[in-house]
């Protein structure tokens, strides 16, 4: 910015008047020019703003006074505007003094009361205004700081941000003149003012005037382009919406200056990919960014477009859209969202199964076609039966893959109770129709389900088939008579029976009447008895092509004989010939047998003479007794009979013997004629005498 002429300016200041010593010319009427300025920024300019309201600047340069300036600061400050740029320049006003009365605190309207400062001397220190983005060369003036009276000895000072406090040394100022530089330059979007203070000091530092505060603004230039938050964009959009429905919104961001126009964005749609039906399917409010939908509510049909994505590339200009803008970019990605607007429809009015009697598994797959978005809830179907299933035989479930419904037999069917069954199907989707949408009679399909015949197996009845038999029973014996029928009622075939699984070997059955007999002796002690029952399993074979079988269990319990005399244990035992204590053992019977042809016990001592001058045998209880010596004896093994009789009717008996040793006891040992005698300690004394309590307990 230059100017055509610039007025002198006398500096000094009468520290009784207080007074301007500039002045201007008496002659100069209102709106006259006083000086002219250039702005060349190669584009043109737009206007002039001035620090001063009595003075204006047209727009080809030309300042005026507003009105009579009886008095006005040293300095006035002109801002020129242009599209690309703007710049400030300090214009010095001098002219002949007006003569007037009124100081120069009057003129600004200053109460001298409320005043912090010296009345006599005092800092001058207009606002500085500085473009960011400043060229070199450094140092640049960018204001000045003046004093009514500065002495000689005496110097400016400039503190604060920027001076003397990070970022340092940005500002200084020539201590004699007043002048503030800017060092580098500036970035308003990094600091966008600084407060600074100047004041006077003396040759040794003292603080002799202010400090003054002094604002520094950093004037904003339109250096950063809008930046969207996303690069790219993803909204959705109903089908069907109606015109003016907002889709998304694009939020660009611009670090300028937010109070000028470089911050200023406008939004627009340079594309739209496809470009079908129309080019202009969606519109963006251009100053909040939303966009918006521009085609009808009957256009906007998911399935009739031919597409359901729409790419739109936005751009985002500042300079509130200017063509001398700085502009950011961003892509927004729209999907046309589905609604149940299409009801699913059968693509046959009747379809057809055959099942195998006896048999599951899937009859057939129903097929539907639906309009509306795959592998959502308004095209995936849900198939149920409405009638023609009373025995719950079917089941329908959906085929996430194709939406096919998989009609499914999951209970056999049997083909001489029913051949033909007819299913009623309904089918509708997860997600409920729109309200304009209805099911209708291509909703529902009827299947025809025919049975066919398979030839059955015999059918074993009762199965199983229990008998109670007494195990004594004469070979050749009559078990039990099978009965196995065959289901297929409207053929007439014949059925053989075969023994599949004996385990004793002790059955047979003929072929023809199915009659089972004894072909061994049975044993209810038999390892192949389990808890009094004896289990065999056999095989009805039809004459049917081919042939079916079916297998039938025969459960024989079998009634106790008392065909097991009983026995002793335990069979050894052994005392010390100097026992004080007679007792030589506890034994108790055992039998095969079960109750009533077991226990209670009789146990005595043999037929042979004498047995009762040494031994003597006591009862305990219903199955043990107490075998005693009535003296010593000495050191030997001995072979002592007993006679052991159940209770069974007729009663049997055995005659058994035990083995009694006795032996020479010596502190903790027992040394016995056998050579695996056991040792004989406190603690194998003590538990024997335990057991034998515990017996006569019983």
């Amino acid at each position: 910015m230059g100017w055509g002429r610039e007025e002198s300016r006398d500096d000094d200041v009468d520290d009784d008047e207080d007074n301007h010593k500039e002045e201007e010319d008496d002659e100069d009427d209102d709106d006259e020019g006083v000086w002219h300025l250039a702005f060349d920024d190669g584009a043109g300019n737009e206007g002039f703003a001035t620090s001063d309201a009595a003075f204006l600047v047209d727009d080809a340069g030309t300042p005026a006074a507003r009105r009579e300036v009886p008095s006005s600061g040293p300095t006035t400050f002109v801002h020129g505007v242009s599209r690309p740029a703007d710049d400030v320049a300090q214009v010095d006003v001098a002219g002949p003094p007006l003569r007037t009365s009124h100081s120069l605190r009057d003129s600004l309207g200053l109460d001298r009361a409320r005043l912090p400062f010296r009345t006599k001397r005092s800092l001058l220190v207009p606002p500085i205004i500085v473009t960011e983005n400043q060229r070199a060369p450094f140092p640049k003036p960018i204001g000045k700081v003046f004093s009514a009276e500065k002495p000689q000895n005496q110097f400016f000072r400039l503190s604060g941000q920027g001076a003397d406090q990070e970022p340092k040394g940005l500002f200084t100022i020539d201590k004699y003149t007043g002048e503030v530089y800017v060092s580098r330059s500036l970035d308003r979007e990094a600091i966008h003012s600084y407060m600074l203070e100047v004041s006077l000091t003396d040759m040794g530092g003292n603080l002799m005037e202010g400090p003054v505060s002094v604002a520094v603004t950093v004037i904003d230039q339109n250096d950063n382009r809008p930046i969207f938050k996303e690069s790219r964009y993803a909204g959705e959009v109903l089908e069907g919406s109606p015109t003016g429905t907002i889709v998304m919104t694009m939020t660009a961001l611009d670090a300028d200056d937010p109070s000028t126009d470089n911050a200023v964005l406008r939004y627009t749609i340079v594309r739209q990919s496809p470009d079908k039906p129309s080019p202009n399917m969606f519109s963006i409010d251009p100053e909040k960014g939303d966009i918006l939908t521009s085609i009808s509510a009957t256009d906007l049909d998911r399935e009739t477009l031919p597409t359901t994505q729409y790419e739109l590339h936005i751009v985002a200009k500042d300079m509130a859209g200017s063509e001398v803008s700085l502009e950011g970019t961003a892509t927004a990605t729209i999907t046309i969202t589905d609604k149940n607007d299409h009801a699913p429809e059968f693509t046959h009015k009747v379809f057809q199964a055959n099942v195998d009697e006896g048999s599951k598994g899937v009859a057939v797959n129903l097929t539907v076609n639906d309009g509306d978005d795959p592998a959502t809830g308004a095209w995936r179907a849900l198939y149920s039966i409405v009638s023609g299933d009373p025995g719950n035989s079917f089941h329908i479930q959906t085929n996430p893959d194709n939406n096919e419904g998989m009609l499914s037999v999951v209970k056999p069917l049997d083909y001489e109770t029913g051949a033909y069954h007819t299913l009623y199907i309904r089918v509708e989707n997860e997600d409920p129709l729109v309200p304009d949408a209805v099911y209708g009679p291509s909703s529902t399909s009827t299947v025809d389900v025919s049975v066919l015949d398979v030839n059955e197996g015999p059918v074993f009845s009762p199965d199983p088939l229990r008998v109670t038999l007494m195990e004594n029973v004469a070979l050749g014996s009559l078990v039990a008579a099978l009965n196995a029928t065959d289901p297929d009622i409207k053929q007439t075939q014949s059925i053989r029976y075969a023994v599949l699984r004996d385990p004793a070997g002790w059955l047979s059955v003929n072929p023809v009447r199915g009659a089972v007999n004894t072909s061994a002796p049975l044993d209810r002690e038999s390892p192949y008895v389990h808890d009094n029952k004896y289990t065999a399993v056999f095989i009805a074979t039809d004459n049917g092509t081919p042939p079916a079988t079916g297998t039938g269990t025969l459960v024989v319990h079998l009634e106790d004989y008392n065909d097991n005399a009983p026995y002793v244990f335990p069979s050894a035992a052994q005392v010390c010939e100097d026992a004080k204590d007679m007792s030589v053992a506890v034994v108790g019977g055992r039998d095969r047998d079960i109750y009533p042809n077991a226990g209670p016990f009789k146990i005595e001592l043999g037929q042979q003479p004498g047995l009762d001058k040494t031994w003597k045998v006591t009862r305990l209880n219903s199955t043990h007794s107490q075998i005693m010596l009535l003296h010593s004896l000495k050191r030997a093994n001995y072979n002592l009979p007993l006679l052991v009789t159940d209770s069974g009717v007729p009663p049997l008996s055995n005659s058994t013997e035990v083995k009694v040793q006795v032996c020479t006891c010596k502190k903790n040992r027992m040394e016995c004629n056998s050579a695996h005698s056991p040792s004989c300690s406190p603690l194998s004394s003590l538990l024997a005498l335990l057991l034998t309590l515990t017996l006569l307990c019983l």
